[in-house]
Parts: structure tokens; C-alpha cells; sequence
């Protein structure tokens, strides 16, 4: 019989008595049920939450942060169960899955220890004026698919230790770690501080749209981000929106193609493609293209591509079939095209599971859907530049600015061609590295606002500046 999973709400895991389906896209398997909440379930965790903000605003942040680290150690104490489980309903490998489960324990326990100190705007013979930070209340946070770990951390960490309480959304397709986290933390927690509720698509918009919710943090594609910034616009509800991006990688004739070609592959094969901040278009010299091309292929065929949980395995499925079937289709329209294909662009029909082979394309144009959109797959488009300019051009011409990356053997000029990059972080010789300490948000349409650090946690909090009259100034 398929497992059942329970909600969190004020404290109780509960069910509703109809059921989601949760699939392995490795196998297409059901491999649990969650409730399907509505309205009714919503306004119960929103009554907990408003009811338990009332004292956990006020609750000193030293015991906020023993329940964060409480949180923390319940994800590191049963990481193992954890992680295998992520990788059932997600996808990627046991190696990526730790990586997720032990790093969002780690990012809780890291960002338990941040603070937003009072600042005196005026200390004179006349007022004593400073602005302390107050939360904002209760939070609707609602987490994609690609990491729904570590993305239900980071919203479940700044609204706690702001002093907000939270109802999180996981994403339909991949509940199932976060509720077992939820039985996990449920006596750890005051009740009603964290609920989690599940649901069809369908609940977003009745979260968006709640009188009684008074911030928003989604994570998820721009096109989504924009219909609950519309839905927010109503009540003035607060906004984080971390959306998608088309994030282009920089390589400069002087990086050494035998060093960077391992560190690129992995830049946009991660997840199986499937990160915001993945390499989706790589600019690579002329002079060292034909050189570095090849490396990256010759690297791409020793990777295999399978179940996450089978040993071995570099790259899993594609999370869902709606995702699976649009990074068909853009691999389909660059053969339409009679674009280059250095490696993949076959798909065997007979097969289960959502996978699609790693695909590697040789110089398309700009104007390719598979260059312009974001592919958020296992695919890389490999693109030629001759001077800094033209690829800085390149790299601004989108509507994403959400992350970039220059490889260099000279870091100074890596980072002067970084600041001219339109995105909200580059790496200069690395990544895919978030630090729980540095601000992480989108620039044009790849967000509102930031996550990660004291930036972050600001935006789940307003401003509060009381001035005080000095009583030795004369009337």
C-alpha cells in the first residue's frame, strides 16, 4: 500500500481525506499521497499562524534560534532517510540529494546566527532617533519542485527568526521529504509558528489572495511570479519573488579548457539542469572554442544518465512530465532548425521515466528558443564570441539577470568583466555557490527582493523608527 503523508497545522499533522498522488520520475510510479487542502485547511493554518504570532513576535530570538537549530538537527540527524526519499520524488542522484538535505540543515544552523541590529539615525542634545526591525506576520511562503529542501529552509528560517509565523506550500510534485520533516519538527516548534499544507496547483492563488496573510516568498518561473505580484497587489501584500533565469557563462582565451571543461558540465548539469542559477548558455572564445567543446563532450559521455538512487548514476530525470515534454520540444525545434548537435538530441520513446539524454549544441544562433528561453534541463548550448564587448552584450541581452559566471586565468579581469554582467550574482571561476551570509535575489525579471543573509532576512520584517524628545531641551 502507498504511504500516506500528513499535513502540519497548528501543532497536529492531519489529513483531509482526499489525496494527491506523488510520482518517482524515474520509474513513473506512485510512490505516496498527500492531502489535497483547499480553503478550509488554509484558513485553519492561517488561524494558527495568526493566533501563534501574537507570541512568537515577542519571543526572545535566543529561543527562536534553539528552534531553528532544533529544526536543523532533525534534518541531520535523519539525513539518510531523508535524502532517499528526496531522491524518489525528485529525481536527482543520492550524492546531489545529500548535498540538499545536509546543506539545508547546515544553511538553518548557519543562518540561526544572523541579526538586525537597531541603528541610531540621531543621538543629539535635541532626540534620540533609531530604527529597529519589527516582522511583518504571517508569511505564505510556496516552494518549487527543483529543491524543495532547502527552498522550504530558506523560507521557513528568516520568517521564524524575524519573529513571523509561516504556512509553507511545497510543490505538488515533490511533498513528500518536507512532510516527513513536518512530523519530524512538529514537537519541536510552538504550534502554529510553522504549518505546512499541500495542494494542487490550484491552492496558490488562494494563499496569494489570503486577507490574512501579509507577505508572499514564492520561488518558481517568472510567468508565475507574476500572476501572485498581481494577486499580492490587492492588500499591498509583501513580495519576495525569486524567478527564473537564463544565466550565461563567460569563458575568456586564457582559461585553461583541460581544467574548466569538468566545472562547466557540472555548471549545467546539476539536477539534471534543473537550478535557477545553472549555466543555460556558455560563451566560449574562439580560440579556445573547437579545444574546449570537445573536452566537455569527451567529459559528457563517461556521465551516466539514470534513477538517482542506482549507484553511479551523474544525472537523474527530469522532475515532472510537463517539464519533461517542454525540454523535448525545445530540443525537437533546434532539430526542426538544423542546429548542430554535438551530443544527444535523440530521445529512445520506448523507455519509462522522464529522461532525456545530455545535449550539447555547437554554435546556434542568439535567436534559438533553446538559447533565448530558459531550457531548465540537461541541455547546454555552446556559443562562440571574439571580443569582451560582443559577449557582454550577449550575456545582457535577456530578461533574466539572475546569475553569471566569468573563467579566467586572470581573476582582476574576471571580475571587471563581472560588474558589467545585468544579474543579481557572478562567480568568477566557480559555481553555484550561495552563501547563507550574501544576498541572493534577481535583477529585470528574474525576481523582487532577496533571500540569504541579512538582506534576506530584512524582508521579512518593516522598519519601526521611534524618536525620542531629549527632556533637557527647552520648550
Amino acid at each position: 500500500m502507498v504511504k500516506q503523508y500528513r499535513n502540519l497545522i497548528n501543532g497536529e499533522m492531519i489529513e483531509t481525506g482526499e489525496w494527491l498522488d506523488v510520482v518517482n520520475p524515474a520509474n513513473e510510479e506512485v510512490i505516496g499521497q498527500v492531502p489535497a487542502c483547499g480553503q478550509d485547511e488554509l484558513d485553519k493554518a492561517v488561524a494558527a499562524a495568526r493566533a501563534a504570532f501574537k507570541t512568537w513576535r515577542k519571543t526572545p530570538i535566543e529561543e527562536r534560534r534553539a528552534a531553528i537549530l532544533a529544526i536543523a538537527g532533525a534534518i541531520k540527524e535523519n539525513g539518510e532517510e531523508l535524502f532517499r526519499l528526496l531522491t524518489s520524488e525528485q529525481g536527482k542522484p543520492h550524492a546531489q540529494a545529500q548535498q540538499e538535505i545536509y546543506g539545508a540543515a547546515g544553511m538553518a544552523s548557519a543562518q540561526s546566527t544572523l541579526e538586525l541590529e537597531d541603528e541610531i539615525n540621531e543621538d543629539s542634545e535635541s532626540r534620540l532617533s533609531r530604527t529597529r526591525r519589527v516582522p511583518v506576520g504571517v508569511v505564505g511562503g510556496i516552494v518549487p519542485w527543483n529543491f524543495p529542501v532547502m527552498m522550504a529552509i530558506q523560507k521557513i528560517v528568516p520568517a521564524m527568526l524575524s519573529g513571523c509565523t509561516i504556512i509553507l506550500k511545497p510543490s505538488p510534485f515533490t511533498p513528500l521529504t518536507t512532510l516527513r520533516i513536518a512530523e519530524l519538527i512538529a514537537d519541536k516548534v510552538p504550534a502554529g509558528v510553522v504549518n505546512i499544507i499541500t495542494g494542487e496547483d490550484s491552492l496558490g492563488p488562494l494563499i496569494t489572495q489570503h486577507p490574512d496573510i501579509d507577505k508572499i516568498t514564492f520561488t518558481g518561473s517568472t510567468a508565475t511570479g507574476k500572476k501572485i505580484m498581481e494577486g499580492a497587489s490587492a492588500d499591498l501584500k509583501r513580495i519576495t519573488l525569486e524567478l527564473g533565469g537564463n544565466d550565461a557563462s563567460i569563458v575568456l582565451p586564457d582559461a585553461d579548457p583541460k581544467k574548466v571543461a569538468e566545472q562547466l558540465f557540472w555548471s549545467s548539469f546539476s539536477n539534471a539542469g534543473q537550478i535557477c542559477i545553472a549555466a543555460k548558455r556558455v560563451y566560449i572564445h574562439e580560440d579556445i572554442y573547437d579545444e574546449l567543446s570537445a573536452a566537455i563532450v569527451e567529459y559528457a559521455k563517461n556521465v551516466k544518465v539514470g534513477d538517482g538512487a542506482q549507484q553511479g548514476t551523474g544525472v537523474g530525470p527530469i522532475q515532472n512530465k510537463k517539464q519533461y515534454e517542454r525540454v523535448l520540444e525545445l530540443i525537437q525545434d533546434a532539430k526542426d532548425k538544423g542546429y548542430k548537435f554535438l551530443l544527444g538530441g535523440d530521445k529512445d520513446p520506448s523507455g519509462t521515466g522522464y529522461f532525456v539524454p545530455l545535449t550539447i549544441l555547437d554554435n546556434p544562433p542568439e535567436d534559438a528558443r533553446i538559447v533565448a528561453e530558459e531550457q531548465f534541463g540537461p541541455v547546454m548550448p555552446l556559443m562562440k564570441f571574439s571580443s569582451e564587448d560582443e559577449v557582454i552584450a550577449k550575456a545582457n541581452n535577456s530578461e533574466y539577470g539572475l546569475a553569471g559566471a566569468v573563467w579566467t586565468a586572470n581573476p582582476d579581469k574576471g571580475v571587471e568583466i563581472a560588474e558589467q554582467l545585468e544579474t543579481g550574482t557572478v562567480w568568477v571561476n566557480e559555481f553555484l555557490h550561495l552563501s547563507p551570509f550574501a544576498p541572493f535575489g534577481g535583477h529585470k525579471q528574474s525576481g523582487f527582493g532577496a533571500e540569504y543573509g541579512k538582506e534576506g532576512l530584512k524582508e521579512f520584517t518593516y522598519p519601526q523608527v521611534i524618536t525620542v524628545k531629549r527632556d533637557n531641551v527647552p520648550a
